[in-house]
């Protein structure tokens, strides 16, 4: 099973490739990156529309679609046949850490472009989960015994998958902040109106931010069941912390100020920065963590 679990993660990684050629294909007008790039925008903003139908571009988007879906069950199928064949939940090292946070990334995805219809958010999300997919490879992806300080397989396994959906919807809060600041003047005809992309990016925090918070609160159970304090300042621990009073700042200039466009496409840029630390800075700092 060990072996069908990684043929199960080569495959993901092939289809997620391929979805993301066709994620390009489909909504990326390369006539338009052709003109922004050897000629100036014309000062009234006129839009210029790309070749190809829209209906071939429609079909091209759905196959995209299909893909990722795809991909996201190879991933399922490959940390469930890691989970069947260490006896505990999939989420042990930095190797099971990357596939479950691409996981993450591309659920979280798939329900906003369900919600939205529209796919242009893969354009960000898709490359990020290719990264991790990568950066998996790098690790050893054999099934070891679990250390002491995580032999809690509920609590790992509870803690572990509500991060990985809260560290997903703040991927996509960050591809909704990038594409903003491309479309700040809604002159690029194949991305979203920047009101959409603005809102997009606030739900993604909504739903984030309070999945980080039980993130948070089911840590410092588990520190004090594994080590005997339910905080102690350990790295990883103080850098959750961090991103979600980062993502809480956030929702406060937003509601109580009204924080709208670049501030916050760029607040959203910044609290992706942050988990990305939280996720990778045990490696630089060590600590408690420094076993994942």
């Amino acid at each position: 099973m060990a072996d069908l679990s990684h043929y199960a993660f080569v495959a993901a990684l092939v289809a997620l490739s391929g979805s993301l050629a066709l994620y390009l294909v489909a909504t990326v007008d390369f006539r338009v990156l052709r003109i922004l790039a050897f000629a100036s925008i014309p000062a009234s903003g006129a839009q210029v529309s790309g070749p190809g139908s829209g209906g071939s571009r429609e079909t091209l988007g759905r196959y995209a679609t299909m893909l990722t879906v795809n991909a996201v069950l190879f991933l399922t199928a490959s940390l469930l046949l890691r989970a069947v064949v260490s006896g505990h939940g999939p989420f042990s090292n930095m190797y099971e850490f990357s596939i479950a946070f691409a996981w993450g990334a591309l659920v979280i995805y798939l329900y906003f472009e369900y919600r939205y219809h529209f796919r242009t958010l893969a354009l960000m999300v898709v490359p990020v989960a290719l990264a991790l997919l990568g950066y998996a490879t790098t690790w050893s992806n054999d099934i070891q015994p679990l250390v002491p300080a995580l032999q809690n397989d509920l609590l790992l396994t509870i803690h572990v998958l509500v991060a990985v959906m809260a560290y997903g919807a703040f991927t996509v809060a960050f591809a909704a902040g990038v594409l903003y600041l491309l479309q700040r003047n809604n002159t690029i005809r194949w991305l979203p109106a920047n009101d959409v992309l603005d809102e997009v990016g606030y739900r993604a925090v909504v739903v984030g931010f309070p999945m980080l918070a039980l993130v948070l609160i089911l840590g410092a159970i588990w520190a004090e069941i594994a080590w005997g304090a339910y905080w102690t300042w350990d790295p990883k621990e103080t850098a959750a912390l961090f991103t979600w009073l980062v993502y809480g700042g956030y929702l406060h200039a937003r509601v109580m100020r009204g924080w709208r466009g670049d501030r916050s496409a760029l607040f959203l840029i910044a609290g992706f920065g942050a988990t990305l630390f939280t996720y990778f800075g045990n490696l630089f700092f060590g600590g408690l963590h420094s076993y994942a």
